[in-house]
């Protein structure tokens, strides 16, 4: 299984940005994603995530980002509204069978990150 990440890039403070995460098969019923980032110096931070009927996300973007996906393009999107310098980070996607956990270990397909930087 292969994911591939795009979507980052250069943003103000307060604007948006969408980013999208393409898998190489189809997104089963259940087939977790989830979205990850990782700034300078951190660890792995868990964003949001879906799966069946669930979705999570971390307390720190819950009202700004939206998690989404199309079945029909095996695609899943990450919707990032109000960006703020402190969500500066490279993006990855990630998917796993189960439920759409919190914890980055539990995941086992990875796609290849994508920069996003939110200047102030």
């Amino acid at each position: 299984v292969q994911l591939q990440a795009y979507g980052g890039g250069l943003v103000q403070a307060g604007g948006s940005l969408r980013l999208s995460c393409v898998l190489s098969r189809r997104i089963y019923s259940n087939t977790a994603m989830g979205w990850f980032r990782q700034a300078p110096g951190q660890g792995r931070e868990f964003v949001a995530a879906m799966g069946g009927n669930r979705i999570n996300y971390a307390d720190s973007v819950k009202g700004r980002f939206a998690i989404s996906k199309d079945s029909a393009k095996n695609t899943v999107y990450l919707q990032m509204y109000s960006l703020k310098p402190e969500d500066t980070a490279i993006y990855f996607c990630a998917a796993r069978e189960g439920s759409p956990v919190t914890a980055s270990s539990a995941y086992e397909f990875w796609g290849q990150g994508t920069q996003v930087t939110v200047s102030s």
